[in-house]
């Protein structure tokens, strides 16, 4: 029975019907989350490692050009959440954009976009335990502790967090979103009393000639401006998390808007305003990707403490991004388990309306990262962040081209668009897939990593086949039972 059947009897078994079909797996959940929570989970997914320690790396290779990378990918994002914030205002669901790929592009649409967020979100679980084991050795207390066992205790901990309610899950981030927040403002204070009273920064004057004396904005040319592109991607990864907790919040339709709004001023101050400052501050060839920036601009000042600081914040910013991890697959994971595309385990729910089965599915390939860590501690962390970037950007894309379909049902009159929209549809939307299948495309000139996780795409799209083939016929008799029960 296809999907559209399944809709057109919706729509006529009800009365009142508006042409928004429920998704099973929305039922059950509780709507703990409030205004600040989500506020602060919008906040949270935007500002990450990518920026409090992937920022050095790339204005070494970039130079101060890399604000105007922050700036066309944060724009590029806005419109991905907004487009988001579109869809969840039409109809809320803690399926998010897989509810969405479900009603729009059918199962096969869901089935994708729920396997390949999953893919994004178990890798990074990885990248994240295992950077936060990094993170632990700073300290000489943990030197002595293998890196596997920081890696585990961090999981372990995060999964106790996620497993006991939606509401703790929703503290825990608003408390991590104030730790970045209130260090983001605090380095933009100083570096800012540091350029209007002239104070050196490592033996040369802060301003704009820092910048013109090392070679300008581009003092390496377009080129690395370019490739730092799909870094940049990702350390915007996790900005739709607000679609997904827009499902346990009770007034989504004032909650999400200003989340959403809020977020295109807070990538262009916290994100292009913090790497102006740090460009302006010293020159782009003292940063590196071993060192936060942050830390490398307050070590030069004389700053005692500097470094315990920031490890602390990124340290912070690592078990933000694993726990809104484990939140936001336990629901997809649900979602597609209720139309037969997840195992039958994540679907279930504890007494405190916590999906357990997908968080613990999600856990149980961090362990393999622990693994991971165990076998190859060095290596860990480049393996796994790469393979994630195939996750975010396929998922992104997938809302796009979800927005696609829903902007033409609402022109041919067959649901309603809310007050609250993407701009500029369809351009925007073919504009946004473009750029990000572009981004996608520039990993083939790394051919240290970059090209060899494009080399896995054809192993990736045969495992999503061979999966497709073992579910379809659950599928199908999941979605005819529930046109049964519609029509009956």
């Amino acid at each position: 029975m296809s999907k559209d059947a399944v809709h057109t009897a919706q729509v006529a078994a009800t009365p009142e019907a508006t042409g928004t079909p429920a998704d099973a797996g929305d039922a059950g959940y509780s709507k703990d989350l409030k205004h600040r929570h989500v506020n602060m989970i919008a906040i949270g997914g935007a500002i990450g490692t990518g920026l409090f320690l992937g920022a050095g790396g790339r204005l070494h290779n970039a130079g101060p050009a890399l604000a105007l990378a922050y700036l066309v990918c944060g724009v590029f994002a806005f419109f991905v959440v907004r487009a988001l914030g579109e869809l969840v205002l039409y109809r809320p669901s803690s399926g998010s954009f897989v509810s969405y790929a479900r009603e729009f592009l059918g199962e096969k649409g869901a089935y994708v976009a729920g396997w390949m967020y999953f893919l994004n979100w178990s890798t990074t679980g990885i990248a994240d335990i295992t950077a936060i084991a990094l993170y632990t050795h700073y300290w000489s207390f943990f030197t002595p502790i293998p890196q596997w066992v920081l890696a585990l205790i961090a999981l372990a901990v995060v999964l106790a967090v996620n497993l006991i309610s939606v509401k703790i899950f929703g503290e825990m981030e608003f408390w991590f979103a104030i730790v970045k927040v209130a260090t983001l403002v605090a380095f933009m204070l100083v570096g800012i009393f540091l350029l209007a009273t002239q104070h050196e920064v490592g033996g040369q004057t802060p301003g704009l000639s820092v910048i013109s004396d090392h070679g300008g904005v581009f003092p390496h040319g377009l080129m690395p401006v370019v490739l730092v592109m799909q870094g940049v991607i990702f350390a915007y990864a996790a900005l739709e998390l607000v679609g997904v907790a827009a499902g346990e919040t009770a007034e989504p339709e004032k909650v999400v808007p200003r989340a959403v709004n809020s977020i295109m001023w807070r990538v262009g101050l916290f994100y292009c305003g913090s790497v102006i400052l740090l460009a302006l501050l010293l020159p782009g060839s003292v940063y590196s990707a071993d060192e936060s920036p942050f830390v490398t601009v307050l070590s030069k000042i004389g700053v005692d403490g500097a470094g315990d600081v920031m490890n602390l914040v990124v340290l912070t910013a690592a078990m933000s991004s694993l726990n809104s991890g484990l939140y936001s697959t336990g629901r997809i994971l649900r979602s597609m388990a209720m139309a037969g595309s997840a195992p039958k385990f994540t679907r279930v729910m504890s007494r405190s309306q916590v999906p357990y089965g997908g968080i613990l599915l999600t856990c149980g390939i961090c362990v393999l990262g622990v693994g991971l860590n165990y076998l190859v501690p060095s290596q860990a962390f480049e393996i796994v962040l790469n393979v994630a970037s195939l996750g975010i950007i396929s998922t992104w894309v997938i809302i796009m081209i979800c927005h696609l379909v829903f902007v033409r049902r609402a022109k041919a009159g067959l649901l309603a668009r809310p007050s609250f929209r993407l701009p500029g549809s369809p351009v925007t939307e073919l504009a946004t897939i473009a750029f990000l299948l572009a981004c996608l495309g520039m990993m083939w000139n790394d051919p240290e990593v970059g090209r060899k996780t494009l080399l896995l795409i054809p192993g990736i799209a045969v495992l999503l086949v061979a999966g497709w083939y073992a579910v379809r016929r659950r599928v199908s008799q999941q979605t005819d039972q529930e046109l049964n029960k519609i029509t009956q």
